[in-house]
């Protein structure tokens, strides 16, 4: 059977008349239909390539042969719910947890990320008795109701009424646009003593802290790269107030950071969260997840006595297809490459900073990298419409990025773990070339003040690559250069 069964005209028809209008898709007033992929490429109907930046749910690379056979052949032999005995689950657990620290021995198999950390949520209600959330602005944790409660980069638009009461929202530990940045003495303190304050406001008032929940690094909200030490001082005070640390690893777990395997332990070796959730690149776009926890907190968990079952959760095909990407990470070195490739593009885009006065930042850690395009570096004043037209005009070149953050003005490298300098070289060339036009048009260099109101609002781009609404709101530039010292990281 064909790949394509409808014409993209009609798929796009189906689409409207069958699925929820609130699924947004990418590029929504163009968009592309994609009937294959391989490794980190993409193929529309006509056989057109894409380079995909973007993809870090096929982790090892889509539709890996290694991956697909493993799931293919446990698929003949047997798929079943994980209430019967099966090597899969216990192997796959025991690999997985030999990645962790040896506290964190406790697997509990699910299906998504949003389903892994709802988990993880009952398990510090549970373990701990308590029931306040702290939770970072502009995090993004998943889209059940539990979820949407502690995601502030989807109910920031909610009023405090209408928020849940036992959640709160503690500072993002952003060191370039937050409250304590790059030339604060100690900004991990300062990030980590807010949460202390926050906490003490919280029992005043008679609650009870059960966790706190962070992705090791933040991306929706912007590619964020907390400080080092911040989350270390955060768990203190945390388990001070007998709650419990909770790292959501769904975004950037299995090695994506380079220097490590997990995210969080950029934070430092001794650093070991309470739980850990995990999904996404766990099965390479299979339907899997997984929270990983102590002994105390499982037992805890136990005592309910109300059984906890998950019908696909840990199925022989689920666990096949997860040791095979293990094994893929290990044999390819697909963390190694992380570290190589992401340095080699993270220096492309540091001479880009150099060049372009839209560049404001560059950070990540590995093939984890964020571009944060402002009008002005003194203000940080965000360049929302300039940053969705370097995606759009990449996609023209068949280049697939997206852009994020709370104005959506910071585009997102974090494509599948075989990504090469060959490709870092392609898409930073073709974003080189797009900025000099930008700022070509507005008059913009690094060294003049200029006004690029009215140029900018001539440009029409009604929504981003997810369907998003803006306004232009673009303001005075004054191409002034922010300084170039950098915190201490282990990236």
């Amino acid at each position: 059977m064909s790949a394509e069964r409808f014409e993209k005209k009609k798929t796009i028809e189906l689409r409207k008349k069958h699925i929820g209008p609130s699924c947004k898709i990418f590029f929504s007033h163009d968009p592309i239909k994609i009937v294959r992929a391989k490794g980190q490429y993409m193929y529309d109907e006509k056989g057109q390539r894409y380079l995909d930046c973007i993809n870090n749910v096929a982790h090892v690379g889509h539709c890996h042969p290694d991956v697909v056979k493993a799931g293919a052949e446990q698929m003949e032999k047997l798929n079943t719910n994980s209430r019967f005995l099966h090597d899969n689950l216990v192997l796959y657990a025991q690999r997985l947890q030999a990645t962790l620290p040896d506290k964190l021995s406790v697997c509990y198999f699910v299906n998504s990320g949003s389903e892994a950390n709802d988990l993880a949520l009952r398990l510090a209600w549970q373990y701990t008795g308590h029931k306040d959330i702290i939770t970072l602005d502009n995090a993004y944790h998943g889209h059940v109701s539990s979820l949407i409660d502690i995601s502030p980069y989807k109910f920031h638009q909610l009023t405090d009424v209408e928020k849940n009461p036992s959640v709160h929202v503690a500072l993002s530990p952003d060191v370039y646009r937050g409250k304590y940045r790059v030339d604060h003495p100690d900004p991990a303190t300062a990030y980590a003593d807010e949460v202390k304050d926050m906490i003490h406001k919280v029992q005043k008032k008679g609650g009870k802290i059960a966790a706190f929940i962070a992705e090791s690094l933040q991306s929706c909200g912007g590619q964020v790269i907390p400080p080092v030490g911040c989350y270390q001082q955060i768990a203190e005070h945390v388990r001070k107030a007998g709650g419990v640390f909770i790292a959501d690893e769904v975004q950037v777990g299995f090695g994506r950071v380079g220097t490590h395997f997990w995210g969080f332990q950029l934070q430092g070796e001794d650093f070991v969260p309470d739980i850990v959730t995990m999904g996404k690149p766990i099965g390479n776009g299979h339907p899997m997840s997984c929270v990983v926890t102590t002994k105390e907190v499982a037992e805890a968990f136990m005592q309910t006595g109300m059984e906890y079952f998950n019908t696909f959760g840990g199925n022989p095909v689920s666990c096949a297809i997860g040791l095979a990407v293990l094994d893929v990470i290990v044999k390819e070195d697909l963390q190694g490459n992380a570290l190589r490739v992401g340095r080699y593009l993270t220096d492309l885009l540091q001479k880009q900073k150099d060049k372009h006065p839209l560049v404001g930042d560059i950070r990540g850690c590995g093939l984890f990298v964020g571009v944060e395009l402002v009008k002005d570096r003194l203000k940080l004043t965000p360049a929302t419409a300039e940053a969705q037209e370097v995606i759009y005009k990449l996609k023209q070149q068949h280049i697939l990025l997206s852009a994020d953050g709370p104005h959506r003005n910071v585009l997102k490298f974090k494509p599948p773990m075989c990504f090469t300098t060959e490709d870092a070289d392609l898409a930073v060339g073709h974003i080189d070339n797009i900025l000099t036009e930008l700022e070509e048009a507005l008059g913009l260099t690094l060294h003049n003040t200029v006004n690029v109101e009215n140029e900018s609002s001539k440009r029409k781009l009604p929504t981003d690559e997810n369907g998003h609404q803006y306004h232009s709101g673009l303001v005075h530039n004054k191409g002034s250069s922010q300084g170039t010292k950098r915190l201490k990281t282990q990236c």
